[in-house]
């Protein structure tokens, strides 16, 4: 049976992935000859690609600037992959609501076939940097990944959460293990700097009517602004945010009830 590395491609669209991936990686916006001394591209054809991508709305080309990154297109392929548009659209008003009350960036995590990944962002300090973008997997340490390894199911994170768990020192699992019995009873995490120093983040579970997990809200902001426990007054105003969230999609409260 043929591998599938040596199975035949087209050549042309293997470039112009590409081309988004080295976009996506910068982490920015990159100008067009940023974009050809990056990927070696001659620029004849590179004028090609570029148009081409930017015409799909694949790219998005400032024309002031002259620069360009990655387009709204992509955003309506990620919603689409995660099936999440219905919890996209309830939860982008309360984003913006929770920044707002809170002067923190709010974000929303949903699960993937590879682990979690941000689906939305609402940020409150735009020179903030929180090492991740919509679209950037989440590790298992993070605050929302916390929250998916103690309420997904088990079936679909078992491979992910011991991929995660072998990245993490015997005595930290321990930690992690005791950590989950207090998320399992608060509905809160908390994770201490997991993708960049001083910044920090807290994150509480959204349900659909069968208590199935959702996705996670999650606050990002500097490590001093950002509580560590579930009883402070803005931990439970998103934890409000969330119930209201669930009981969107048909979460009884009554039945198994918010931690107060």
């Amino acid at each position: 049976m043929e591998s599938q590395k040596n199975a035949p491609v087209i050549q042309s669209l293997q470039t112009g992935i590409q081309l988004l991936d080295l976009i996506a990686e910068h982490g920015q916006s990159l100008k067009f000859n940023e974009i050809q001394e990056l990927s070696g591209i001659t620029k004849s054809n590179l004028y090609k690609y570029l148009n081409t991508l930017t015409q799909l709305g694949l790219l998005y080309r400032d024309k002031k600037q002259g620069t360009f990154t990655l387009g709204s297109k992509l955003i309506e392929y990620g919603i689409a992959a995660t099936g999440s548009k219905d919890l996209i659209g309830k939860v982008a008003p309360y984003l913006q609501e929770i920044s707002r009350q809170t002067s923190l960036t709010a974000l929303l995590a949903v699960w993937t076939h590879d682990g979690p990944v941000i689906a939305n962002i609402w940020s409150a300090n735009y020179g903030l940097n929180i090492g991740a973008q919509i679209g950037t997997h989440l590790p298992l340490m993070s605050s929302s990944g916390k929250v998916f390894a103690t309420f997904k199911e088990l079936v679909y994170i078992k491979e992910w959460r011991l991929k995660e768990l072998s990245k993490v020192p015997e005595n930290k699992r321990k930690e992690f293990e005791e950590e989950q019995k207090s998320i399992s009873n608060t509905y809160f995490s908390y994770s201490n700097e997991p993708l960049v120093e001083h910044v920090s983040s807290f994150s509480v579970p959204i349900f659909d009517y069968k208590k199935e997990l959702l996705g996670a809200l999650t606050i990002v902001g500097f490590s001093p602004l950002v509580p560590q426990m579930h009883d402070d007054e803005v931990s439970q105003f998103v934890l409000k945010c969330a119930k209201e969230i669930s009981e969107s999609f048909g979460f009884d409260p009554n039945k198994a009830s918010y931690a107060e």
